[in-house]
């Protein structure tokens, strides 16, 4: 299974590999494997809208610490140029949850 997956979102990794093992396979036949592949999409997204309509509390967390999930200077590369980070006071350390800056646009 693939690290970048939660635990919960097991079904979904086996789908996908089993997608891009196909599709992969198919490259280098005449094979037409497009029926198969749009069973197995349509199975993948029916089971992305299963897993993730019922989340329990704790997964949720686990989504939104997830540590492939975007940070906020990751958002601030794409959107500003030049940015010029602030930093916390001189007397004690940075909060690292809180950043906070001057930049252009």
């Amino acid at each position: 299974m693939n690290t970048n997956y939660l635990d919960f979102e097991a079904p979904i990794s086996e789908l996908e590999t089993k997608i891009n093992e196909l599709v992969n396979w198919a490259e280098g036949t005449d094979i037409d494997v497009a029926d198969k592949l749009k069973d197995l999409e349509d199975k993948l997204d029916a089971e992305i809208d299963g897993i993730f309509s019922k989340l329990s509390s704790w997964q949720v967390a686990q989504l939104a610490r997830h540590p492939l999930r975007p940070y906020t200077l990751d958002y601030i590369d794409l959107i500003f140029d030049d940015f010029q980070e602030l930093h916390g006071d001189r007397h004690y350390a940075d909060d690292h949850a809180i950043v906070g800056g001057l930049a252009r646009i």
